[in-house]
């Protein structure tokens, strides 16, 4: 993980800083074998109930949409949580005065972004990611855009 502020990127911005602000971050083996237990012990933990996994790359059919759709400001009432087990990715997360802070997720990568923290998502020039998404309920959850930003 690399991460820093938007208005300031020279600032760093480490784990801590993320903690402060309610989001978690980890970093966990890529190899199945070897997160299983800590994910399967994560999900006990917080309550997930369901999972998938998702693969952005150039080949996915209608990408440009969904990455406008993923790169608008926009916050769940559920926490969104990601396991990144190849490639890359931005997310750009505000902090409690309103700076965005962009994290740079690389594979082993675990971010959770707690409920209500306005957030957007993008891929980066390599344009691929590959990331497990873990969900407090079966039917996932809904992202609710910022207004008036």
């Amino acid at each position: 993980m690399q991460a820093y502020f938007l208005d300031q990127p020279q600032q760093a911005v480490g784990a801590e800083k993320l903690y402060a602000e309610g989001i978690y971050y980890a970093q966990m083996p890529v190899d199945e074998e070897q997160y299983r237990a800590p994910l399967d012990a994560i999900c006990r933990e917080r309550g997930y109930v369901a999972q998938d996994q998702v693969h952005l790359s150039v080949s996915t059919p209608n990408l440009e949409p969904l990455l406008e759709k993923f790169f608008q400001e926009h916050l769940h009432t559920d926490e969104e949580i990601r396991f990144v087990l190849k490639g890359e990715g931005i997310f750009d997360l505000r902090d409690c005065d309103d700076r965005w802070m962009r994290v740079h997720v690389v594979p082993g990568d675990l971010l959770i972004v707690p409920p209500n923290k306005y957030h957007r998502f993008a891929l980066t020039d390599a344009m691929n990611i590959t990331c497990k998404r873990l969900f407090q309920n079966q039917d996932g959850w809904a992202a609710l855009n910022r207004k008036g930003v």
